[in-house]
């Protein structure tokens, strides 16, 4: 029995009138829409839970929610309520005025995490981008610091603005955009003595290390969680020469990770840090985050026109408020082991064709032999046909981020499809 078989019979019933009167056209997509994205032959039109439908009726097991960014899946009905209560009560006003879901917002917030203060925007990387002022103008008001640098990592992925394009520590994504902003200094993941190094070397005459800025685990670079003893050993230097430390839970926040920070595990609390992605379940909303006596803002020096309004923030308070509620941290947690468990089974099952699984929670990545001629988009792609829908993290790694409320039979689906896709791209 195929893959696509199997879906099929666990299948929620497609609502009447699903497929598309008139077929999807892609040439005229793209005559119209800019080639930012290299995109997959797919276009999809309805979702439900972990499952969404292209614009023919076919039926596909969503393991990719967005990029780590639909929460609660599609169509959740704690998202629908939210959506359709706050559209007909009020949707945008400015920041000129109290806006109060967005102190509802920031209070849960702070009350479920290390922050004090809490600055909303539209995305991760205005949210980054946030940080990274927050943290300049510290160094300059506070640490009299000239020309304050920030320190990233290789690997890194910050966000696609002047500013996180440049603290991502990734060429690629840098390529034709020069000059870029300067002010940072890429140093290699997990490795503390490079830190120390970077902080010795670069305090000269009116340069000086500002801020570290690292994700608790890189998404974009491969899956790569951060290791304990690095991330407690900078928190040590941090708190002796005054470093911010800034944590980028854009990706692995908001429960992804089977804690609802990432830096949970970890055991240390940044100075600052943003999310966005999964914190809204969907619709756009970023947030930077800060401990109190670094919160150095004053009125005038950063906005945002559409940040915080009514609605945004009305729908992701509904979406905190969910997960809470539903105890959806413990099925990450569950789910997430299943989810290794059955890959790492893989791994044994193909050893020169998987070099390696890990992970966090429901972020986890599958890291094919150096010495396989298939890409993780050859993967993705193949699974495509499966029934499955994954997402690359980098040429070699192919990345598994469901919807937090997956279950345990979607999980074996996905499983199985994985299973097959390889045992027919080796055979």
């Amino acid at each position: 029995m195929s893959i696509q078989t199997l879906i099929e019979q666990a299948t929620i019933p497609p609502e009447s009138g699903a497929v598309s009167s008139s077929p999807f056209d892609a040439d005229s997509f793209n005559e119209a829409v800019m080639s930012t994205y290299a995109r997959f032959p797919l276009a999809l039109e309805r979702g439900a839970g972990c499952r969404v439908w292209d614009t023919q009726g076919r039926e596909y097991l969503d393991f990719v929610a967005g990029i780590a960014t639909c929460t609660l899946g599609h169509a959740h009905p704690a998202m629908v309520e939210a959506v359709t209560r706050q559209i007909q009560k009020l949707h945008h006003v400015s920041n000129l005025y109290y806006i109060p879901e967005q102190g509802e917002l920031a209070k849960w917030i702070i009350q479920h995490s290390c922050a004090d203060r809490v600055f909303f925007c539209n995305s991760g990387a205005e949210a980054n981008e946030a940080a990274i002022k927050l943290a300049r103008k510290y160094a300059h008001t506070v640490l009299d610091i000239e020309k304050p640098i920030i320190l990233t990592a290789n690997a890194s992925f910050h966000g696609r603005t002047l500013a996180t394009v440049t603290a991502t520590g990734q060429s690629k994504y840098q390529k034709y955009f020069d000059p870029l902003v300067p002010g940072f200094h890429y140093v290699p993941y997990n490795d503390i003595n490079a830190v120390e190094a970077a902080i010795s070397e670069l305090d000269e005459g009116d340069y000086r290390v500002a801020a570290i800025l690292l994700e608790p685990l890189q998404g974009e670079g491969g899956v790569r969680p951060g290791d304990v003893a690095y991330f407690q050993k900078l928190r040590q230097i941090c708190d002796e020469t005054g470093v911010l430390l800034i944590f980028d839970e854009v990706q692995v926040g908001m429960g992804r990770s089977g804690q609802l920070w990432g830096y949970e595990h970890l055991g240390v609390e940044p100075d600052i840090f943003t999310s966005a992605k999964g914190l809204g379940g969907g619709i756009p909303i970023g947030a930077m985050m800060s401990k109190k006596f670094c919160d150095v803002f004053q009125p005038g020096e950063h906005a945002s026109t559409f940040g915080g309004n009514p609605f945004v923030c009305g729908v992701a308070l509904a979406v905190c408020q969910t997960l809470e509620k539903e105890n959806i941290l413990q099925n990450v947690q569950d789910r997430g082991e299943q989810l290794r468990t059955g890959l790492q089974a893989i791994a044994v099952k193909y050893p020169n064709f998987v070099s390696e699984v890990r992970g966090w929670g429901l972020i986890n990545g599958m890291e094919l032999q150096a010495d396989v001629q298939l890409t993780a988009a050859d993967i993705v792609k193949a699974a495509i046909d499966a029934g499955v829908l994954l997402v690359p993290a980098g040429p070699k790694v192919v990345r598994f981020v469901p919807p937090l409320i997956v279950t345990e039979a979607e999980i074996d689906l996905a499983l199985q499809a994985v299973d097959q896709v390889i045992a027919t791209v080796t055979a």
